[in-house]
């Protein structure tokens, strides 16, 4: 596994390892993507984008039902777990540098303002692309005050 994609590598290696018998539904070498992801309740489309390290941003349950249907060992299953959290820290590292170093403070004009604090019954906000809340009404803020 020394490509850009270790994830993608492993869940390959691993998928090769286990027959369609074993799981129940006929005989073969290796599991195909599609009854992989039929068998983990995911998408063939989706698995196939984890495989090629097109989606680098699996959850942690998508993981631990692909180590379900993989067969994978606690140790195999947590090794699994971190390949999909390191994916992630990275693009969020990254991610979150390029929103510091392109995006000015947003400007919530005086009208906009005006029209969400008009509104004492709703709560209301204003969300920049990033989602950063940049404009609360008080009932907004008394439902979630972070």
């Amino acid at each position: 596994m020394d490509g850009d994609n270790p994830l993608g590598e492993f869940l390959r290696a691993r998928r090769e390892l286990v027959r369609p018998d074993d799981v129940g539904i006929g005989a073969g070498a290796g599991l195909r993507r599609e009854e992989v992801a039929l068998l983990a309740g995911i998408s063939s489309d989706y698995y196939l984008r984890l495989e090629q390290g097109r989606d680098r941003n699996p959850s942690v349950q998508v993981l631990e039902a692909l180590a379900r249907v993989l067969r994978l060992d606690p140790d195999a299953t947590a090794h699994l777990v971190r390949l999909g959290q390191q994916r992630v820290s990275r693009r969020s590292t990254r991610a979150a540098a390029a929103h510091a170093r392109t995006s000015p403070p947003a400007q919530v004009p005086l009208s906009i303002r005006q029209l969400i604090d008009g509104w004492p019954s709703n709560p209301a906000y204003v969300q920049t692309r990033f989602f950063d809340a940049v404009a609360v009404n008080s009932l907004a803020t008394a439902l979630s005050p972070n």
